[in-house]
């Protein structure tokens, strides 16, 4: 590990004001829901903020399964559960629009002949001199 990768490690600090609890729900089938409850820094509850739900499943595509996650607004167990199939309907359109618009950047790149990365296309002169033709 080189000096800075060291400095680096020497500088994480865990958030002591941002600590959560987690808690794993499932069906067994398609559904898993975490809850964080937000905790002290001793492990005991805080009060003054609110669980977190995040729902995590898999769709399938062609490719094979892709794992879909987003947050939950709810304020308790039921109402994750219920909130469930649009929460995951809505992290699976912000997928494809995250994707789409990966794409439409990767479009807009200029191609620029001989940058790095690019393949050799051919043109210009060819190696090992020119053509038969002889002025004389």
């Amino acid at each position: 590990m080189g000096e800075n990768e060291q400095q680096s490690l020497n500088d994480i600090k865990v958030d002591v004001a941002n600590l959560y609890r987690e808690e794993s729900f499932t069906d067994l089938k398609v559904a898993s829901i975490r809850r964080l409850n937000p905790i002290k820094s001793d492990g005991s509850p805080d009060e003054s903020r609110r669980p977190i739900y995040i729902g995590q499943t898999h769709i399938m595509s062609q490719m094979g399964p892709i794992p879909v996650q987003g947050e939950i607004d709810a304020s308790n167990l039921s109402e994750a559960v219920e909130k469930f199939p649009q929460a995951m309907q809505v992290a699976v359109e912000d997928m494809i629009e995250e994707a789409q618009e990966r794409k439409r950047q990767e479009s807009s790149k200029i191609v620029v002949p001989g940058a790095p990365g690019m393949p050799n296309l051919g043109g210009g002169p060819q190696p090992g001199g020119g053509g038969k033709i002889h002025l004389g």
